[in-house]
């Protein structure tokens, strides 16, 4: 495992969607995360899908959502605590001081992950507040930038290969609908 190199504070974080691609994490955050990466990383008891739409991107986009028979893999980061705010600005994350709620797109949650043979407790990652009922279609450009985050840091074949067909059949659902739509 990668340790800090200076005496800067740090966090885990457990990326599973765009963000586990440190090329397009970087794009956010400002400056080259690689270095930041301490490899691939398992959470079990979830399961990802697309339950939201996001105006940026134009498409739907990943969440996780607790499924006790399911892993999601993803990227563990060892990030320096003051690209926090960067990432949680990526996020959208709003937080209510008042009524103590969430209200952005996404809010931070504490998981425990599994790197190689060691448990990691509290990483943070971030799943969507408001979850759609059904899932929506990534476009291309989301498709491609989740694909090369997956194999980039390393996740497994299978895993990636899975992750290919969620999407790609939910882009083929999509397509479906408007040729019936159509006809």
């Amino acid at each position: 495992m990668k340790k800090p190199t200076s005496g800067e504070k740090k966090f885990y974080y457990f990326a599973y969607g765009s963000c586990m691609c440190p090329v397009d994490l970087k794009r956010t955050l400002g400056e080259n995360t690689h270095p930041y990466v301490i490899g691939p990383a398992k959470l079990k008891g979830y399961k990802i899908g697309f339950y939201r739409y996001s105006e940026v991107r134009k498409c739907g986009v990943l969440d996780v959502v607790k499924d006790e028979s399911s892993t999601v893999e993803g990227v563990l980061y060892y990030l320096p605590l003051r690209l926090r705010d960067r990432l949680d600005e990526r996020e959208d994350v709003r937080f209510d001081l008042v009524k103590q709620i969430h209200y952005g797109t996404y809010r931070p949650e504490k998981v425990d992950v599994f790197y190689q043979d060691q448990l990691f407790f509290d990483v943070n990652t971030y799943v969507v507040v408001d979850k759609l009922s059904h899932e929506l279609a990534p476009n291309d450009w989301y498709f491609h930038v989740v694909l090369r985050g997956a194999t980039t840091c390393g996740l497994s074949e299978e895993y990636c290969w899975k992750l290919f067909e969620h999407m790609h059949n939910l882009q083929h659902q999509k397509k479906q609908k408007k040729v019936l739509a159509i006809a």
